[in-house]
């Protein structure tokens, strides 16, 4: 496995790394790698010839300062992660690699990034969406779709409409697949932000997913989780089209978790 540190190695490799006709699998995260993205980094090995992991933590996508601060950035154990899953390259930019413009330009979107998360954490989704058309833009070797695919899990389902959304209307040449969201033997969406949970409320988060699944009322399911000590950031059900999901996000301490199921 290669690891690229910045810019400039990277833009050189990356004309001579692939073959002609190889297919490149790439997964953006941010790193604290867990379960969930070793998913993504298997399903990406399985369908593609070569492997690309970026690894960035993005302040631009952080309306919470202490939230971008306490963000967890083991490097060491997310190369060996990266490793078991077979990934050919790790790329690891730097904030001048992705913003010398100091986020200038960006890309905004005026519907769907008004709702839900995008309504409570102002200016989030402006920063995901604009990293990831520059991710797209430096880890392109392809002006075919069907050479290069990206790929994003379920659990953050508004995230992966906007960008499937991002990439239809600027005609980017990625393919975007989707990957069910992971979950713990107990239901617990997988999270870096996880482990910023104390034990006792390790134990509790899993009644998120069971609520969320379980009580057809919204409003009941609001009072369970409340009684049971989340503050409620939103409980919502939306249309897409794949169908109608219901969507939570709520603090358990002040870890803010997100989750998501099909109606």
């Amino acid at each position: 496995m290669i690891v690229d540190r910045g810019l400039e190695n990277w833009k050189r490799e990356k004309l001579h790394w692939l073959s002609p006709g190889a297919r490149l699998g790439f997964v953006p995260t941010m790193g604290a790698l867990h379960e969930g993205h070793a998913t993504l980094l298997r399903r990406a090995r399985q369908e593609n010839d070569a492997v690309l992991l970026s690894i960035f933590v993005n302040p631009t996508q952080f309306n919470d300062p202490r939230d971008l601060q306490l963000y967890p950035r083991p490097i060491e154990s997310d190369l060996q992660l990266a490793r078991e899953c077979g990934v050919d390259r790790v790329w690891l930019p730097d904030y001048q690699d992705l913003y010398p413009d100091q986020f200038n330009y960006r890309i905004e979107e005026t519907s769907l990034s008004r709702v839900l998360c995008g309504r409570t954490r102002p200016g989030h989704f402006t920063g995901v969406l604009s990293v990831v058309m520059k991710l797209f833009s430096l880890a392109q070797v392809s002006a075919n779709p069907q050479m290069q695919r990206a790929y994003f899990g379920e659990k953050d389902f508004q995230q992966l409409e906007m960008i499937r959304g991002m990439v239809r209307a600027f005609e980017l040449p990625w393919d975007i697949r989707p990957v069910p969201t992971v979950r713990e033997t107990d239901g617990l969406a997988l999270s870096s932000r996880n482990l910023r949970l104390s034990p006792a409320a390790r134990r509790l988060a899993p009644r998120l997913y069971q609520v969320l699944r379980n009580e057809p009322n919204l409003d009941v399911a609001r009072q369970e989780l409340e009684r049971a000590g989340f503050r409620i950031d939103y409980l919502e059900e939306h249309p897409f089209a794949s169908g109608r999901r219901r969507f939570v996000a709520a603090f358990l301490e002040d870890v803010r978790l997100i989750d998501n199921v099909e109606i």
